[in-house]
């Protein structure tokens, strides 16, 4: 299990080149789906918003990944990049993510978690979440930005491409991230569970947060590396 556990320091320069990737892609992807014509007869149309989606997402797991120290060993770009992956995701305030991050990490399914609710209940649980991590400030800073953006681009565009996706994302992440990690009793020092090895569906749910375990038993691990802890605790339980 020692192995499990290995932190891995060098993340230079590709944890920066990954993070920023994400970004850039779904600035990319944004600003082409808001300008195309709507089409909800085309299945293009129900791809984008689930490309958008898991893009948010992304931008999430940045922000994750930089409050862990795995962006980049560069303690500003780190911080830099997780505060800017935050901020587009409707603006969560990295620095109020940061410590609840870490309680998590600290009292994970206990009490003290802010991302825990005992009652097991998936929308009893999921708005609970959403209250810990959504607060007044965002839902103005969104409704300024969406009336500012409408005068100049499509009120349907921004609604179907900005708006919708970052709430598919927030159900992405607590059902893969959150939920099914660690709803019900686990009897390991992590009360985590993890999902059967696919390293596919593990990327396409959840950027590999599905490998919960894993996460917590090697918290330094970037979300790109953790198919590899994985594959180790796997051959270590053979």
């Amino acid at each position: 299990m020692a192995q499990i556990r290995k932190i891995y320091k060098k993340v230079d320069p590709q944890g920066l080149l990954i993070g920023w990737g994400i970004i850039l892609l779904w600035a990319a992807s944004l600003i082409f789906l808001l300008q195309v014509e709507i089409n909800w007869k085309s299945p293009l149309t129900y791809l984008g918003i689930l490309i958008q989606m898991h893009l948010y997402t992304g931008l999430f797991i940045t922000a994750h990944d930089a409050m862990h120290g795995v962006v980049s060993s560069n303690k500003r770009l780190n911080h830099l990049t997780g505060w800017i992956a935050a901020i587009l995701f409707s603006y969560n305030f990295y620095w109020k993510l940061f410590p609840k991050h870490h309680e998590h990490h600290r009292h994970v399914a206990t009490d003290q978690d802010p991302d825990y609710h005992p009652s097991g209940n998936f929308f009893i649980w999921y708005f609970s979440f959403i209250r810990q991590y959504v607060n007044l400030w965002q839902i103005l800073l969104m409704a300024v930005t969406f009336n500012i953006l409408k005068l100049f681009l499509p009120t349907e565009n921004l609604i179907v491409f900005w708006m919708l996706p970052a709430v598919l994302s927030t159900l992405q992440l607590f059902y893969f991230g959150t939920y099914l990690p660690h709803r019900g009793e686990s009897d390991n020092i992590h009360h985590s569970k993890s999902q059967p090895k696919n390293h596919m569906w593990a990327f396409l749910s959840c950027y590999f947060f599905g490998y919960h375990y894993e996460h917590h038993d090697s918290p330094g691990t970037p979300w790109w590396r953790l198919w590899r802890v994985k594959e180790q605790q796997t051959a270590d339980f053979r």
